[in-house]
C-alpha cells in the first residue's frame, strides 16, 4: 500500500492545493505545514506552467506571479526537499506534460521519487498518451494519478481499471474555478469507477465551501480544493498562512461530517 493509499484509510480524505511560489516560496512552506497542522490528507503542490491549460483565471494569476518571481522546476525540488525535513503528509505534484518533459521524464520522475513526491497529476495529458509518463512514474515508485472528467463517457471504465494511488473526479467541465453549484451527475459516475476498482476517488474542480465538500465526500472518497486556497494566499500574501490553517481545519471538518 503506498502512502497516498493510506492517507484514505483514516476517513474521507481533504486534498488541498497550493501553487508553489505564490507569493514566495518561503510563504508556500508555511501554508504547507499549515495544511499538515490543520488536516490536510494529501496535498497537492501546483508547479507553475506559462500555459495552464486546465486552469481558470485564479490559478493562472497565481502561476504568472509565481514565474515572475523567477521560480524554478530546480528550486521547487529543494524546496520540497526541504519541506520533507519535518512534513509526512503525502504530497503530489500537480503541473503540465510540457514541464515534465522539457526537463526529462524520468530524471523528473526519479527526482520526485528522491525528495519525497508520491504522485503526479499531469490534466493536460489524454489516458491514450500516459505510457510514457505513467510507465516512468511506476518504475520509480510514483503514482501516475489518473483524471476522470464528465467527457471521458465510455472510457470511464478502463481509466479505473488502470488507475494509481487515487481517480482525480473532475466534477464540471471548463477550468478550474470556484462555483455556485454543481450540476454533474457524479453518482453515476462513480457507480462506474466503483464497478471497474477499488482505488479511492477524489472529487475536485469547484468546490470551495463546506457545504460543497461536505455533499461531494458523500458520494466520493475525498474531495480536492485549489482555487478558493489561492484566492486566499492572493488576498493575505505573505500573511496567507493562518487563515488557509483556518480554511484547511474547517473544510476537514465538513468532510468528516459524512462519516
Amino acid at each position: 500500500m503506498t502512502k497516498i493509499s493510506e492517507a484514505f484509510q483514516k476517513g474521507k480524505a481533504f486534498i488541498p492545493f497550493i501553487t508553489c511560489g505564490d507569493p514566495d516560496l518561503e510563504t508556500t512552506g508555511r501554508i504547507v505545514r499549515e495544511m499538515s497542522k490543520n488536516g490536510a490528507d494529501i496535498i497537492e503542490l501546483g508547479i507553475p506552467f506559462s500555459d495552464p491549460t486546465a486552469e481558470g483565471p485564479v490559478i493562472q494569476a497565481a502561476n504568472i506571479r509565481a514565474l515572475n518571481g523567477g521560480i524554478t522546476t530546480d528550486t521547487i525540488f529543494d524546496f520540497v526537499r526541504d519541506l520533507r525535513k519535518d512534513i509526512s503528509t503525502p504530497l503530489v505534484f500537480m503541473t503540465y506534460a510540457n514541464v515534465v518533459y522539457s526537463y526529462g521524464t524520468e530524471r523528473f520522475v526519479s527526482r520526485c521519487a528522491e525528495i519525497g513526491i508520491n504522485g503526479i497529476i499531469l490534466p493536460d495529458v489524454p489516458f491514450e498518451e500516459k505510457a510514457e509518463f505513467s510507465s516512468a512514474c511506476e518504475a520509480s515508485g510514483v503514482n501516475f494519478i489518473s483524471l476522470i472528467a464528465p467527457t471521458s463517457e465510455n472510457r470511464i471504465a478502463i481509466i479505473a481499471r488502470e488507475a494509481k494511488g487515487f481517480i482525480y473526479l473532475v466534477s464540471s467541465l471548463g477550468v478550474t474555478g470556484t462555483r455556485s453549484e454543481i450540476k454533474t451527475d457524479l453518482r453515476s459516475i462513480i457507480r462506474i469507477i466503483r464497478d471497474n476498482t477499488n482505488i479511492p476517488c477524489a472529487i475536485g474542480f469547484g468546490i470551495s465551501t463546506p457545504e460543497q465538500a461536505k455533499k461531494m465526500a458523500e458520494i466520493a472518497d475525498g474531495v480536492i480544493v485549489g482555487s478558493a486556497i489561492v484566492k486566499l494566499a492572493a488576498q493575505y500574501g505573505t500573511d496567507a498562512s493562518n487563515p488557509i490553517g483556518e480554511y484547511i481545519a474547517t473544510m476537514k471538518k465538513s468532510v468528516l461530517i459524512t462519516e
